[in-house]
């Protein structure tokens, strides 16, 4: 399977910017509780994510998006959150119940924290790095 190919007998992929405080944390969270490991993660500074992002037409060195690659599609902005959350151990899978939000209003509130992100929740000096028993699960 090439970076880039979404591979429908794999698990979803989380491309994530591992620069982000925000996104960091919640890779930490994710990798916390999916103790099933339906998840795999990559960063979008990594070779694999910024592939993704490309074959997804978002910019890797511009990005205002995670997004969930499932197969041959990618979710992005509220919707991604949403199935991050779905696919979650319990409690935390309750949250995706949030889908009963519009699209239209839970899309303008991801994507002003997405492009403030930096400001409000920091950047890292370096990329994230998970420890050695999250790192199986990275890309």
């Amino acid at each position: 399977m090439s970076a880039a190919s979404g591979d429908s007998n794999s698990r979803p992929i989380i491309v994530f910017d591992a620069m982000c405080v925000l996104c960091s944390a919640n890779a930490t969270f994710v990798l916390r509780h999916d103790r099933a490991a339906r998840f795999r993660l990559a960063s979008m500074q990594g070779d694999v994510g910024a592939a993704l992002y490309r074959q997804f037409g978002i910019d890797p060195a511009n990005p205002e998006t995670l997004i969930v690659v499932d197969g041959n599609k990618a979710l992005r902005d509220s919707d991604a959150v949403l199935a991050i959350w779905a696919g979650l151990d319990r409690p935390w899978n309750a949250l995706a119940a949030f889908r009963i939000i519009p699209r239209w209003l839970r899309d303008p509130v991801y994507r002003w924290i997405a492009r403030h992100r930096y400001r409000l929740f920091g950047r890292r000096s370096t990329c994230w790095l998970p420890t050695a028993e999250q790192a199986g699960r990275i890309l």
